[in-house]
This record gives structure tokens, C-alpha cells and sequence, in this order.
């Protein structure tokens, strides 16, 4: 029935008859002769209706926004002056002979060309914002890239194999999404949070190299670079050390990158290690496009007067911590105010500043800020010298657990570095390595693996596992883009014994080991091969290549901020019945009382 696609007609086809399909973007009445823009995935093509053929003319006096219709006609070239150089079929246009409506429309809460448009309307009517051309170019995008990853990998050697979507409940940091069991009465499914038990398996059974691009499913708080459910690039191998596999990946998204974009992103990417990310930028994902940089400032703060300052900087895991804004002193007092305002979400108290009038004069005639008067004239010389403050400067600072300074001021060194012009437009790619094996968890009063307890801790930091957690480092390696973690991998634990200490670290006894990782354990005792590997985002890296705000924005069908699907209404309650076949009984939960 279809001749081409109708965005695809061009020049090659003048003078022949065609047969197009596709949605009415716009319909123009011009003094008798009928305009029709008809959009198909691969473009607009200009219809034209005249009164010489009524039949088909009155047709198209009928058609309205997406209404579906097949079109014969004649390909002819525009008029002078009216050719569109932005479209494949900006030179020429169809004269229509006849004209078919397969499939008329209700009116559209929406036009396909609109901009400005609610999420929440464009999330359920998600059909109609897909055929939008920014989602279409995005979704594609996305179907590029994702052939490009896998033309890479084939040409390696690495095997696409598939791991279950019902496994077990096990702990990798995040809440499992939970499926009841029928069968077995009070028994549950989890939804695999990553294939990570399953591809270090398949090295076990020597495959050698394996990947998946795989949905995976994490029962966690959102935000723009996450879903309830994503999708992971994940590749293992075996017999590669730490930086073999990096730079087998590397030069994979360079790859992607060339192929897809046509971008050549800057070879050899960075490496820098854990410790100096969170000491010079506040993030183990630091976005390199802004100058901007984090000042140690804890050393010197130790004798002074001021509390917020001298309290942190004395106290176990404190921090203080300086970022110097050039030309900042212009900064308004409600521009301090809303970062003051910015950084509370991450867990800071506040944010004390101090503006740069005069550096030759180290007191509050030079000075602007409500705290110099309580800063020693030692703490006031290192807070100039160290960050380098010029007159016109304005120094921001930080002061609480390590933590919470690094995720306040690094957020804020983003946030000013791209709203003031320290950001240069590039893309920016970078390792980080030596990660921490364990993070400490006020909350639980224990150690939390960083990555997952499947890492494999350095040459040398096998005794630091029962000894000293807190100094084990880990051989593991994330690959940031401009600001967002796009993959994260290690080598993994392949020795039963050390697999057993890192439990032991994380406070997992042996009954519990052997009860949630049995069969990982036992793998590992049949001559387990070295490996390693890494995940990435799929989302993300579209996102990024997309030039999208959201990763919503690049999932065909994404959830809300509140994890629920606007279009089918899901979650969504489910009868009696199909609840007792599943052995659960709802408990509800009484509302406070007033």
C-alpha cells in the first residue's frame, strides 16, 4: 500500500505517483487550495488539495490534527520561494489524486509541534507525546545507540545471554521489588536489582564474555537520572585485570559516541582517584566542565573561635571546607540567600561566605562577611592564600561531616559553575578509581559495601578487612560524563575464602551467608576464574547524548516521580481473589489520629 515513507519522498521521485500514510500534523485552507502536512516517523511531507479534483478536495475539508489517511499523488516540485531546506522533502510536494482516511482522531490534548507541555499530560497521554518529533528523534536515538554497543562487543567476542527476571531477595543496596510466589505459600520472587550474581556465574561456567542490555528494577527514591525500572548495559569478562577493562570500555563509548554522534569525546578520559574527586569536587561523579574547585580549609580551622567552624574541623569525620567564586563579590544578598536555601537539601545547616573587597587587608575593613570578626587572622591569610581569592571574590564554606559538606558544596560548585559561566561547553568524560570498600551507616551502626559485597578489595587490603574496614579500598571503577556516573564495575571477589571475610566485614555470619549467597560460595570453590566487569546506563547515556533533562524523557514508556505509570494507572489495587490464590491478606494502616 505505501509507495515510501513520507518523510523520505525527495527530488528522486519527481514526476512519479506515490502512495504515503501517515497523521495530519497541520491542515491550511489558502483561498481554495488546501494544504496538508502529513507526518510519518521519518518526517513532514507537503500534500496539496486543489478544487479540480472535488472529490478528494472535499476530503480534505473534512481532515483535523491526527486524523490517519493514505495519499496518492503526483511528486512535483515546490514553488520558488517555498522550498524548506530543513526537510528531506523540502523541494518538492505532492499533488494529492486521492485521499483515504483510515482512522480519524478525537481533538488532541495537544499539538505535536508544542513545547511547553505539562509532564503529567504528556505521561498519560504518552501514545500521543511519542509521536512527537523530539521523542521520536530521542527514542531513536536510544535504538542507535544500543546497536552500536552491541555491533562493539560482538566484534570482541562477548555472548548476549539472558539471566532470569525472578530470582531472590538479595541485599545490593536498594529495596527489592517483590513478587509473591503461588506455589510456594508465603515465598517471594525479587526482581533483579542488577544481573550481578548471574554474569559472575557465567564466568564460573566460562563463557568468558558476556553482556546484556537488561531491565533491572530498584524499589528506590527518584530523581531525573532515575526509574523504578532501567535498563543496564551489563558486560563481565574473565582473565582482564582493572585496566584492561577500562580501557576495553572506553574505547567502546568512544565508539558509540563516533558512531551514533559523530563525536569524538577526548582520548585517553582521566583517571583520578576516589579520595581527590571528593576532595577537589565533592563528588565521585564530578562534572569537569566547571573550573570551579573545593579548598581543604579543616587543618586550619582547628583553633578558631567559631564553633560551626572549629567543632566540625576538630570533630571525627568533620570537614571544612572552602569554594571560591571569582568575581562573586557581585553576588546579591538574595542570590547568597537562595544558595544558602540550595545546599539545606543536602543536609547543610547553612553557608557562610565571606567577600573579597581588599586581600592586603585580612580583617573586616577588607573583609565583608558577619564572620571574620570570629576567624584568627592565621585562618583568615590560609582561607586567601589557599583558594587564591582576588579582590571582587567571594569564598563560600562548608562545615559539618565530611559528607554532608562534600554532597552540599559539590551540588553548589555545579549549580554556580553552570548559572555563573564557569562551565565550558564540552564533553568531559573521567575514571575514578580506588573506591572505598565500605561506607559507614550512622543510621545502622555498621559498614554498607560502597558498590556490593561482591568486590574485590586491592592487593594488599585483605587483612584491612578485619582489621581496619574503613582503609580497605576496593578494585573498583566508575566512569563519570559531565556530572553523571554513566557506568560503575570492579573486579570481583573470585576466591571463596576472601568472599567470606568481606561478609564477615558487613556483618553477615555464616549461617546468613550460606543462606542468601550458598550457591555463589560454592561457584567460587570450583575454580572461579578472575573477572570483572561494569553496568552501564543506558538511560543516562542517551539522556546525555539527547541533550534531555530527564531520563524520562528517553524511556518510551517512564514512571513518575512517585513511581507510578500516568498512562495505565498502574500500581493499582487487585480483587480478593487473586490475593488469596497469592496467600496475602492487605493489613490497613490506620490513619494518625488527629
Amino acid at each position: 500500500m505505501r509507495s515510501e515513507y513520507s518523510g523520505l519522498v525527495s527530488r528522486k521521485q519527481l514526476g512519479q505517483v506515490v502512495t504515503v500514510q501517515g497523521w495530519v500534523h497541520r491542515r491550511r485552507d489558502h483561498g481554495g487550495v488546501i494544504f496538508i502536512d502529513l507526518r510519518d516517523r521519518e518526517g513532514l511531507l507537503q500534500i496539496v488539495c486543489d478544487p479540480d479534483t472535488p472529490e478528494t478536495f472535499n476530503v480534505a475539508e473534512s481532515l483535523r490534527n491526527e486524523f490517519v489517511v493514505q495519499v496518492t499523488g503526483k511528486v512535483r516540485p515546490r514553488p520558488d520561494g517555498t522550498v524548506n531546506t530543513n526537510l528531506v522533502s523540502g523541494e518538492i510536494e505532492v499533488l494529492a489524486q486521492t485521499i483515504e482516511v483510515l482512522n480519524p482522531s478525537l481533538t488532541p490534548p495537544f499539538l505535536m509541534d508544542d513545547e511547553n507541555l505539562s509532564e503529567n499530560v504528556r505521561l498519560e497521554y504518552r501514545f500521543l507525546d511519542l509521536r512527537r518529533p523530539q521523542m521520536q528523534k530521542n527514542l531513536r536515538l536510544r535504538y542507535r545507540t544500543a546497536m552500536a554497543v552491541r555491533n562493539y562487543l560482538d566484534k570482541l567476542g562477548f555472548i548476549d545471554i539472558e539471566t532470569p527476571m525472578l530470582t531472590r531477595s538479595t541485599p545490593e543496596g536498594a529495596r527489592d521489588y517483590l513478587v509473591p510466589s503461588r506455589v510456594h505459600d508465603g515465598s517471594f520472587f525479587a526482581l533483579p536489582q542488577s544481573p550481578q550474581l548471574f554474569k559472575q556465574l557465567l564466568m564460573v561456567s566460562g563463557f568468558d564474555r558476556y553482556y546484556q542490555i537488561v531491565k533491572c528494577f530498584r524499589d528506590e527514591d527518584l530523581r531525573a537520572d532515575r526509574q523504578p525500572e532501567f535498563t543496564q548495559i551489563d558486560i563481565e569478562t574473565s582473565f582482564l585485570n582493572q585496566q584492561e577493562i577500562t580501557d576495553m570500555m572506553e574505547k567502546m563509548i568512544c565508539a558509540v559516541f563516533k558512531e551514533v554522534l559523530d563525536i569524538d569525546l577526548p582520548q585517553p578520559f582521566p583517571r583520578m582517584k576516589f579520595d581527590e574527586a571528593m576532595s577537589r569536587y565533592g563528588s565521585d561523579k564530578p562534572d569537569l566542565r566547571v573550573s570551579l574547585e573545593l579548598t581543604e580549609m579543616t587543618d586550619a580551622m582547628k583553633e578558631v573561635a567559631f564553633k560551626v567552624f572549629s567543632g566540625p574541623a576538630n570533630a571525627p569525620g568533620g570537614r571544612v571546607a572552602a569554594l571560591r567564586v571569582p568575581g562573586g563579590g557581585a553576588l546579591t544578598r538574595g542570590e547568597i540567600d537562595a544558595y544558602t536555601e540550595f545546599v539545606k537539601i543536602y543536609g547543610a545547616k547553612g553557608l557562610a561566605y565571606i567577600k573579597v573587597n581588599d586581600v592586603t587587608q585580612l580583617n573586616e575593613s577588607g573583609l565583608q562577611s558577619p564572620i571574620v570578626k570570629n576567624l584568627s587572622a592565621a585562618a583568615l591569610k590560609a582561607a586567601i592564600e589557599r583558594t587564591g581569592a582576588q579582590n571582587g571574590d567571594l569564598i563560600f564554606f562548608g562545615a559539618d561531616k565530611a559528607k554532608v559538606v562534600n554532597e552540599a558544596l559539590g551540588a553548589l560548585r555545579a549549580k554556580i559553575g553552570h548559572e555563573k559561566g564557569f562551565a565550558e561547553k564540552a564533553w568531559r568524560p573521567l575514571w575514578v578509581l580506588d573506591f572505598p570498600m565500605f561506607e559507614w551507616d550512622e543510621q545502622d551502626q555498621r559498614w554498607n559495601a560502597m558498590h556490593h559485597p561482591f568486590t574485590s578489595p586491592m592487593a594488599g587490603h585483605e587483612d584491612l578487612l578485619t582489621s581496619d574496614p574503613a582503609k580497605a579500598r576496593a578494585i573498583a571503577h566508575d566512569m563519570a560524563l559531565n556530572g553523571w556516573e554513566i557506568g560503575g564495575g570492579s573486579v570481583r571477589i573470585h576466591r571463596q575464602d576472601v568472599q567470606s571475610k568481606v561478609f564477615g566485614a558487613l556483618g553477615i555470619g555464616t549461617e546468613e551467608a550460606e543462606a542468601k549467597f550458598g550457591f555463589l560460595l560454592k561457584a567460587l570453590q570450583y575454580g572461579a576464574p578472575p573477572h570483572g566487569g561494569i553496568a552501564f546506563g543506558l538511560d543516562r547515556i542517551v539522556t546525555l547524548m539527547a541533550g534531555a533533562e530527564s531520563i524520562r524523557d528517553v524511556i518510551a514508556f517512564p514512571k513518575t516521580q512517585r513511581a507510578q505509570c500516568l498512562l495505565t494507572q498502574a500500581p493499582n489495587t487487585v480483587d480478593e481473589k487473586q490475593l488469596r490464590e497469592l496467600h496475602i491478606r492487605l493489613r490497613r494502616v490506620e490513619a494518625p489520629a488527629a
